[in-house]
């Protein structure tokens, strides 16, 4: 029956199983309240219940909630949310112009620029090909000159 290397226990040490009792709920009548005068010391009250035990206590009255206030017709997170898409909205909207302004500025220096460029390139396009005509003033030839002794002859 038992395996050789598993001990036996003798037989006055036999254990015993205890099975739980089952307890059966009862149904407990209502409890009476007794009736408090305010400002004074509650009264002892006993409540004897079908099972024929008592149980003595103070009443507790009735607790009354408080009355509940009117919420508003939107909460003050909706507000709070809308107000701010309402700046941020603005926020946005002034940067936009912002960037516009900045990209017309741009545009503006780059023609002033430009602008800078044609007339000044003009103005010496002007002055090399009017350097080739005679107007009034001494031409003189450095080729035909002779230096000598650090004196300069025609």
């Amino acid at each position: 029956m038992y395996p050789q290397n598993t001990p036996r226990l003798p037989a006055q040490h036999a254990v015993e199983v205890h099975q739980p009792t089952p307890l059966t709920p009862t149904v407990a009548a209502p409890t009476p309240v007794v009736p408090v005068q305010p400002a004074t010391v509650p009264t002892v009250a006993s409540v004897v219940l079908p099972d024929g035990r008592v149980i003595t206590g103070y009443a507790v009255p009735a607790a009354h909630p408080e009355p509940v206030t009117a919420k508003p017709a939107v909460s003050r997170a909706a507000v709070n949310v809308a107000v701010g898409g309402i700046g941020f909205l603005a926020v946005c909207g002034g940067l936009l112009l912002l960037t516009t302004f900045i990209t017309a500025l741009t545009a503006l220096i780059t023609q002033l620029i430009t602008l800078a460029a044609v007339l000044f390139g003009g103005f010496i396009a002007v002055q090399v090909l009017t350097a080739g005509r005679h107007g009034g003033g001494t031409t003189v030839n450095i080729r035909k000159a002779v230096i000598k002794r650090n004196h300069f002859h025609r």
